[in-house]
């Protein structure tokens, strides 16, 4: 079946923006740990998360081309929409002032101090550093398989282009890491989850729709005036935060 670019487009885009956000923070971690207790543990941790994660794909992926999308998609739908909710709520209170914004310096920082906690590094495999890079890579990874699976899961021809967007993330952390071999602080982080949590809900909120039957206007057009409603919802949100927010403020400095 050809692919429909027009939509393909969307979906690359949502899975690339969660894939780079996710994929930062697991970089963090693996620079941190390689810092310290050295680069092969580090890096063998990260390589056996990413196959990990690589057969997890496989698998599932496997399972829903055999499943039948009459319903499915109303499940898709409803868990992207409640996915990125959770997402597009923090990123509007941390734009708003009302909770800290995410640092991956501090975290970086962090990361290293409780690691030189544990004592030296051993000869050979560092178990401590294997251990720690794997399970970032996998926690890590795992939203992003269920964000490529769930937005590919739609349609049967949106899974190759979501998994495109999701390794092209990939692909750019780490040649980044590789350049910089610091935690990529510059990235703007919320305003990339802000970006991710509005295309995830129009997604979530088109394959709800579509699950239940209902016939969008315009078809594949409707998700950029979805996109462009949640965006403008999610900013009105911004701004009544921040108003609560100094009101809180001047009632505490009474």
């Amino acid at each position: 079946m050809p692919i429909d670019w027009t939509h393909a487009g969307a979906t690359v885009l949502a899975a690339f923006l969660a894939s780079l956000v996710e994929c930062v923070e697991a970089l963090t971690v693996v620079l941190a740990v390689g810092a310290t207790r050295g680069w092969r543990s580090a890096l063998a941790g990260s390589a056996t998360g990413l196959l990990a994660l690589l057969l997890l794909v496989v698998l599932l992926g496997h399972v829903l081309t055999r499943i039948p999308l009459h319903g499915f998609q109303l499940v898709v739908g409803a868990l992207l929409l409640l996915f990125g909710m959770r997402w597009l709520r923090k990123a509007v209170l941390r734009a708003a002032g009302v909770l800290a914004l995410h640092d991956e310096e501090a975290i970086y920082r962090r990361e290293m101090r409780v690691l030189r906690e544990q004592g030296d590094a051993r000869p050979g495999l560092d178990k401590l550093a294997f251990a720690v890079t794997f399970k970032s890579t996998v926690l890590e990874g795992v939203e992003v398989v269920f964000i490529v699976l769930a937005i590919g899961a739609g349609r049967a021809d949106l899974l190759w282009p979501a998994s495109l967007g999701a390794l092209a993330a990939l692909l750019l952390v780490v040649a980044l890491g590789l350049v910089v071999h610091r935690p990529l602080a510059r990235v703007p982080e919320n305003t990339l989850k802000f970006a991710v949590g509005v295309l995830l809900c129009a997604f979530g909120t088109f394959w709800a729709g579509e699950g239940m039957g209902y016939a969008w206007p315009g078809g594949d057009w409707s998700i950029p005036g979805l996109v462009g409603a949640f965006l403008v919802v999610a900013a009105l949100c911004v701004a009544s935060c921040r108003r609560l927010a100094a009101v809180g403020a001047k009632e505490l400095a009474r």
